[in-house]
């Protein structure tokens, strides 16, 4: 792979980093997943290619990095939100047992 090509497989990866974030903001974890797959291979086999870096490669990376620092929050974000919504499940469970035993009891 020379320069060029590495550039383009640099932007290539950026756009998936884009779109990933957009996924990873709706919450599909599969498709981030599939997407950050994808996203590695580019930047593998374009970083022997771009050494040294220069510097539009490395606003690229950042950009990269920020996209992929916001998509992880969004996913943490949905994964502590479905925890708290699984904990109150279970505490209405919980609730629901104990008043249908209190209600059997009063039942003459």
């Amino acid at each position: 792979m020379n320069r060029a090509q590495a550039s383009a497989a640099l932007e290539r990866a950026l756009q998936i980093s884009r779109d990933l974030a957009a996924i990873a903001d709706n919450g599909d974890a599969r498709a981030t997943a599939s997407l950050d797959a994808l996203r590695r291979q580019l930047l593998q086999s374009a970083r022997p290619a771009l050494q040294p870096l220069n510097e539009e490669d490395l606003k690229v990376l950042r950009e990269i990095a920020d996209l992929n620092d916001r998509a992880i929050g969004h996913l943490e974000h949905r994964k502590r939100a479905m925890g708290r919504n699984m904990d109150m499940l279970a505490v209405g469970r919980r609730a629901v047992r104990a008043y249908s035993t209190m209600r059997l009891q009063r039942q003459p």
